[in-house]
């Protein structure tokens, strides 16, 4: 098939063009300026809120992972955050010419539901602007997919770590990679709300690559599916920040702050992609993620 990668110098988007290519498809990967995308994929200049710019296609496919994705920047710029990740994917829809689409989600699309873990059937309430934005591109992506027009599927992600060809996260905002920045001395300490019992699951970047390419090849159009990916099995934060300690033999120091209103439990249920699509994590044990991780960060920093 025939691809475009939006984000594909990002960290999953990177991953997700890499996985194509090896997989044998012809793969694009939009990018806004020069930056590097995987081997394998022709890297295409364009700005989702420059319609003007987008390439046109024909495409087979389209893996859509261009946007903003900070949590809690996006109570401070929420305009910003559903321009970019509400009309971008408005605008894509609108100019590229192809007969699926796989959404990149997020599990901040359910909110603080009680339900552990949580399927996709759960109630959707975002708490922030980052989390209404991806839902509501959801919504885009999905309705468009109601009229025939494209087969979409959208994927709800918890929690991506873990690195392919030596890149590390760059968004040192997400627990492992704060963590190994601290053990490598680039930050004095790791500052953690409450006690550190709140447990989190961790999925590696390259299994969530895989799932992309799942679910592009099995999608048609006319479909509409939604599925979460992720390991189904949580760690406390605590536990993160030993296991980080351990692998890396060196100290992480901890300032707590106090607690705030968080679900104690953020699992999920991906007993659907499992069973439709055949799909299973392969790399996301934690000291797989976490050695992935700070490979990537020492090799960064000589």
């Amino acid at each position: 098939m025939r691809v475009l990668v939006t984000g594909a110098a990002g960290y999953i988007g990177y991953a997700v063009g890499r996985r194509l290519a090896a997989a044998g498809h012809e793969v694009d990967g939009l990018v806004r300026r020069d930056a590097g995308v995987p081997d394998g994929v022709r890297p295409v200049h364009g700005d989702l809120l420059t319609p003007d710019t987008l390439p046109r296609g024909p495409y087979d496919g389209v893996c859509h992972l261009a946007a903003l994705t900070r949590v809690r920047e996006s109570f401070g710029a929420p305009l910003r955050y559903f321009t970019a990740n509400v009309q971008g994917t408005v605008n894509l829809l609108e100019a590229v010419d192809a007969d699926r689409v796989v959404f990149g989600s997020t599990a901040a699309v359910y909110g603080a539901t009680g339900r552990r873990p949580i399927p996709e059937s759960a109630e959707t309430a975002p708490a922030s602007p980052y989390g209404a934005s991806k839902l509501a591109a959801e919504q885009a992506v999905r309705f468009h997919a109601r009229t025939g027009a494209i087969g979409a599927v959208v994927l709800r992600t918890f929690n991506v770590a873990g690195s392919v060809d030596g890149r590390a996260d760059p968004d040192e905002t997400r627990l492992i990679p704060k963590a190994l920045a601290v053990a490598a001395g680039r930050a004095p300490r790791l500052e953690i709300n409450g006690d550190g019992l709140a447990v989190r699951e961790f999925l590696h970047v390259d299994d969530l690559a895989a799932a992309y390419v799942r679910a592009l090849e099995a999608v048609r159009p006319g479909e509409d599916r939604v599925y979460n990916t992720g390991t189904g099995t949580g760690t406390a934060v605590r536990d993160v920040i030993a296991a980080v300690e351990k692998a890396t033999g060196r100290p992480v120091p901890v300032r707590r702050r106090p607690a705030r209103p968080e679900a104690p439990v953020l699992v999920c249920d991906a007993a659907a992609i499992r069973a439709e699509l055949g799909w299973r994590p392969e790399r996301s044990t934690l000291p797989e993620i976490i050695a992935a991780s700070w490979n990537a960060l020492t090799r960064a920093d000589g």
